[in-house]
């Protein structure tokens, strides 16, 4: 019999997105086949306790978490496994709980998919699906992201950066500075975050310090964007070094833009797969997609969003997501879906990306020698 791989799929967290991210894992577990992956579940509750222990997806949704023992994974490729913590009164000691061959994080947004866990994963050298740390951090930092954009020459909107402390010292100055630059409306948002969270559309002056005031609860940098009259047309992207793109997708919100709301709240916003698009921008866009995603180095998987503007026809790349949403029902899969590529079967070809990668990887020297005779 072959022997199964063992599959850590990490979930939770600490961020806005906690939720979704018990969504997406609950997903992702149920299609994984089970004659060949044997599924470690580990929880990460939104004050950052690790559990595994019991059912950590339903301890986390039923919000007790403090029925499961804390768990933890250490940089130390010589304990490449998960172990349970046990307290004493004098000590904490760690008892094996599971070895783990690959790692899937399913967690959006900040202590999750901006390289964080992903460096702990390299200090274990335990692969692990999805970007490495570079193309998490410069993908979920939407800032440094758009400069990389720009210093490859990909279209996007004009876009200012503020900083938290700016905005609490100066706000009329701050207010200004946007206005000389953008045009109404333009959106404010966090540069640290996804899924919408903290994010607004301004239509006037009136309402611009409220969005700021919203944006800077939630990360010490923030943007802001120009509006464009657009549809919302998002690609998946698959691979490492040689990535595909997926037929694109449209999406039509059911409020005045796609925040959280209309995501994962209400369900009138319709997504249609593929977009109707003439094949001409259905291609460019397809090859913008592998454009963006190559350009922040990413791995495994990834979401492009673009914004086609109605009237010009431009394209304006948004952003790109290390970690989509990944319910059954999610752009990302879905998109596959529609390219001939089934859930279950995404999931697989995932897990496959990541033992390549860590192969690749580990074929790299760690020391050096210096030859004889120099």
């Amino acid at each position: 019999m072959t022997k199964k791989i063992k599959v850590g799929v990490i979930f939770g967290g600490r961020s806005g997105e906690h939720e979704v991210s018990l969504v997406s894992a609950k997903g992702i577990m149920n299609a994984m086949d089970k004659e060949k992956y044997e599924i470690v579940p580990i929880g990460i509750t939104k004050e950052g306790r690790w559990i595994a222990s019991g059912d950590p997806l339903k301890a986390l949704e039923a919000g007790t978490p403090g029925e499961s023992l804390p768990a933890a994974l250490l940089g130390d490729p010589s304990q490449r496994g998960l172990m349970r913590l046990e307290e004493s009164e004098t000590a904490v000691t760690t008892a094996r709980l599971s070895e783990i061959d690959v790692v899937f994080p399913v967690l959006h947004g900040p202590y999750g998919e901006d390289g964080t866990v992903q460096g702990l994963l390299e200090l274990a050298d335990i692969p692990y699906v999805g970007a490495g740390v570079l193309g998490s951090a410069l993908s979920m930092d939407k800032a440094l992201m758009k400069t990389v954009f720009r210093a490859h020459g990909l279209p996007g909107v004009e876009y200012l950066v503020i900083k938290r402390k700016e905005w609490e010292h100066d706000p009329q100055g701050v207010m200004q500075r946007i206005e000389d630059t953008l045009n109404y409306p333009c959106f404010i948002k966090p540069a640290n975050l996804g899924s919408s969270v903290g994010i607004s559309k301004v239509h006037q002056r009136s309402e611009l310090a409220p969005a700021l005031d919203l944006a800077a609860r939630y990360d010490r940098k923030m943007l802001a964007e120009q509006g464009v009259n657009a549809r919302e047309i998002e690609v998946s992207v698959l691979g490492n070094d040689d990535p595909i793109a997926s037929v694109p997708g449209e999406i039509i919100p059911c409020r005045e833009f796609y925040d959280y709301v209309a995501k994962y709240v209400d369900d009138r916003s319709e997504l249609i797969i593929p977009a109707d698009l003439p094949p001409e921008t259905t291609q460019r866009i397809r090859e913008l997609a592998i454009e963006v995603y190559l350009a922040v180095d990413c791995t495994g998987m990834a979401r492009v969003d673009f914004l086609l503007d109605k009237d010009s026809g431009q394209i304006y790349v948004g952003e790109l997501n290390t970690i989509p949403g990944f319910t059954p029902i999610s752009m990302y899969p879905k998109l596959w879906e529609a390219s001939g590529i089934s859930y279950s079967e995404l999931i697989e070809r995932l897990i496959e990306l990541a033992l390549e990668r860590h192969a690749d990887k580990s074929r790299s020297e760690t020391s050096y020698q210096v030859p004889e005779g120099d």
